[in-house]
């Protein structure tokens, strides 16, 4: 059975949970990538089988401008501090996926220095290399150069090897799928089990994972819909959502999410009880479902503009969850219960997905099983937030209790 089949995930961006300097990290060297380790039995005992980990590769700054694919972040530790960790996530059965940024690199690479001077595999225009989306401080590679066919496979396999289960591809969208095609089976060839999950925003999902072969694709329409239809009290954009990813995953099986390291909070933008409505939504629908670090525990978080653009939704963890507020314990219950629902029945991965009933403020859909298994659920917004869901015509989870 592979990882999209079972698979629920705990994403965490390491730079930020574990305090590390993003704007000006100058020659900081830490070993912080050890402050997670406290936090690897809450993401077992929320229900959680793997950690989705952002940037961990030496960068400049956040992460996503690397400067070396084959070292781990000297903020975050060494070799040892990696090999540690691996270990401690491999003793609580923890799967751990990594953020490949494939589609550039950060302009102080060695890479960048190659290209100018002629013969690198970065894009370079009138002797400057090509920045992506008119930041200057990311250089986009040339992925018709077969170097760098060689260079993702070279990085992908060597993390595997250590210990990696699989790549989230950072802005998957931006490169061409002809390439994912070229890397894909080159990495399975060695590690058939591995998965590899697209970061997709726009677009046709189900045409881009057939050419690309990619197993999962981030499913930002739904996250859309999720927080849209709660905050704007019309439901039918979830229907219409619902439909749309009932479609998806007859082709393959989307990443879920209400929560990541590049939007707003999901509390932030519906409140406590939004919240606990859409983790019942990411739990009972198809896919393979993700749960943004803290978003079980209620925090809040903007997503704003500038040089701090991120901070808000990236913070740093306490030193173990023992010192965490109280005030999130009712939300992480919530999220605990609707975890084990899904563990009871992992065949809502696969499962096809119908809109029954539906209003402004209510709607009812059901998931089934190809052997006949049923989900049925019930959201409402008014007069009060409420759920209900029945596990073959027998309630199995009911909020508030």
């Amino acid at each position: 059975m592979s990882l999209a089949e079972h698979a629920i995930w705990w994403q965490v961006y390491p730079l930020g949970a574990t305090g590390a300097p993003i704007r000006d990290p100058g020659d900081d060297t830490g070993h912080r990538l050890g402050r997670l380790e406290p936090w690897l039995d809450h993401v077992v005992a929320l229900g959680c089988s793997g950690l989705l980990l952002g940037p961990v590769f030496e960068s400049s700054s956040h992460g996503y401008d690397t400067l070396d694919h084959f070292r781990l972040d000297r903020r975050l530790g060494d070799e040892a501090d990696w090999d540690h960790f691996v270990q401690q996530c491999r003793s609580r059965g923890l799967s751990i996926m990594l953020d490949g940024v494939f589609n550039h690199v950060g302009v102080q690479h060695p890479l960048v220095r190659e290209a100018v001077t002629g013969g690198g595999i970065v894009k370079v225009r009138d002797g400057r290399p090509v920045g992506w989306e008119g930041h200057d401080s990311l250089a986009e590679l040339d992925h018709d150069d077969p170097r760098t066919v060689d260079l993702v496979v070279d990085v992908m396999t060597h993390w595997l090897r250590r210990g990696a289960a699989g790549w989230r591809l950072d802005v998957a969208y931006a490169v061409p799928a002809a390439f994912w095609a070229q890397v894909l089976p080159r990495v399975r060839a060695e590690f058939p089990e591995a998965l590899f999950l697209g970061e997709v925003i726009h677009g046709d999902y189900p045409a881009i994972a057939q050419s690309s072969t990619l197993d999962s694709i981030t499913q930002y329409e739904l996250w859309k819909a999720i927080w849209s239809s709660i905050q704007d009290r019309n439901l039918w954009e979830l229907a219409w959502a619902l439909q749309r990813h009932d479609e998806f995953c007859r082709v393959f099986v989307p990443n879920t999410f209400v929560g990541n390291h590049d939007v707003a909070r999901i509390a932030s933008l519906v409140g406590d009880s939004g919240a606990a409505l859409a983790a019942v939504i990411l739990l009972t629908v198809p896919g393979m479902p993700s749960i943004y670090y803290g978003d079980e525990e209620g925090f809040r978080g903007e997503k704003l503009s500038g040089y701090e653009a991120d901070d808000q939704i990236r913070p740093p963890l306490p030193d173990s969850p023992a010192d965490l507020s109280d005030m999130g314990a009712w939300l992480l219950r919530h999220y605990q219960a609707l975890v084990a629902l899904r563990r009871r029945n992992p065949w809502l991965v696969r499962g096809h997905l119908h809109v029954d009933e539906k209003t402004n403020t209510s709607i009812i859909y059901s998931v089934t099983s190809d052997d006949g298994r049923h989900v049925r659920v019930r959201l409402a917004l008014e007069p009060q937030a409420s759920a209900t869901v029945e596990v073959d015509d027998a309630a199995e989870f009911r909020w508030p209790e």
